[in-house]
């Protein structure tokens, strides 16, 4: 065989590995985007690092996969709706008492279910990945606690973490699928 016809098959050889390995990272990059929705965008433009991004992302698949996650079942789930309710109708008389339950019930709704309880951001990169379109909202309702305690946060905001929390706690308790 001569050495052109080497070349051009050694040539053809390389063009279709990288257009392969083009094509499975556009896809796995499409995957997760479609996935992890904000989650996915919100960490592109903190980090600027989409590879990092997505490498972050596949991690937080992975150790999810190995958690023992279960859905509620039904008398369960019923328990902690009618907490959420009570909590609620708090809200008006004892706002601070009220958000600061609803973020106990999240945890402990978060901890029925099987997730970990380690430090917040790793329970919220826990969360994002079977929850990604709240996950945001529970680091916002946070981010409103901590403003709260130090001063730096009224009442109007400690109704938007109590509706923060509350789109988190009905994906948490999956009332989306109940109702279909």
């Amino acid at each position: 065989m001569p050495i052109w016809a080497i070349i051009v098959i050694v040539a053809a050889v390389i063009v279709a590995a990288g257009a392969a390995w083009f094509f499975l990272e556009r896809r796995r990059s499409g995957r997760l985007r479609r996935r992890f929705g904000p989650e996915y965008d919100r960490l592109v433009s903190e980090h600027r690092d989409r590879r990092a991004v997505e490498r972050e992302l596949a991690r937080r698949e992975e150790r999810v996969e190995h958690l023992h996650i279960r859905s509620l079942p039904p008398q369960e789930r019923e328990r902690f709706l009618s907490a959420w309710k009570a909590d609620q109708a708090r809200f008006v008389d004892d706002p601070k008492g009220a958000v600061f339950d609803a973020d106990a019930l999240v945890t402990e709704v978060m901890r029925a279910r099987g997730y970990p309880m380690a430090d917040f951001d790793q329970r919220a990169a826990d969360i994002s990945v079977d929850h990604p379109a709240v996950v945001q909202n529970y680091r916002v309702a946070r981010d409103i606690v901590a403003g709260y305690n130090r001063g730096e946060a009224g009442t109007e905001d400690l109704r938007r973490a109590m509706v923060c929390y509350r789109a988190l706690f009905d994906d948490l308790l999956e009332l989306q699928e109940v109702r279909r």
